[in-house]
């Protein structure tokens, strides 16, 4: 039986991936072949703190696949802090590449608010 999981979380933009890392103190990601429990996978490797095995990002399909053995092998909240810098990542880019400035403001529940301003850059 494989432990590895699979979400359908769509992760696509590298430059997103790679400001993600930045965020939550991650190393660089890399492109690559990484090692899993049961096999291999290749895309974007995400190193997260305390795992024993990285995520890999395949871009081309929008998945993320790991292994971290039900938690026993990487804490949860390292990917969940991981995919809300990337959201948030993604969502800056996209409103900048459209012209659009966007603020951000960290609530004391741990979601973060993105305020778009249309219409000028920052």
């Amino acid at each position: 039986m494989s432990h590895i999981v699979e979400i359908k979380t769509q992760v696509r933009d590298p430059m997103a991936i790679r400001t993600a890392c930045r965020r939550i103190d991650a190393p660089e990601p890399v492109h690559g072949t990484a090692r899993l429990f049961s096999g291999s996978k290749t895309g974007w490797l995400v190193q997260l703190s305390g795992w024993r095995y990285p995520l890999v990002c395949d871009t081309a399909s929008g998945k993320i696949e790991y292994d971290n053995f039900e938690g026993h092998w990487g804490e949860p909240v390292q990917l969940d802090r991981f995919l809300q810098a990337y959201a948030v990542e993604r969502a800056k880019l996209e409103a900048r590449k459209a012209g659009h400035s966007v603020s951000e403001t960290a609530l004391t529940d741990g979601s973060i608010k993105l305020t778009v301003q249309v219409g000028g850059a920052a």
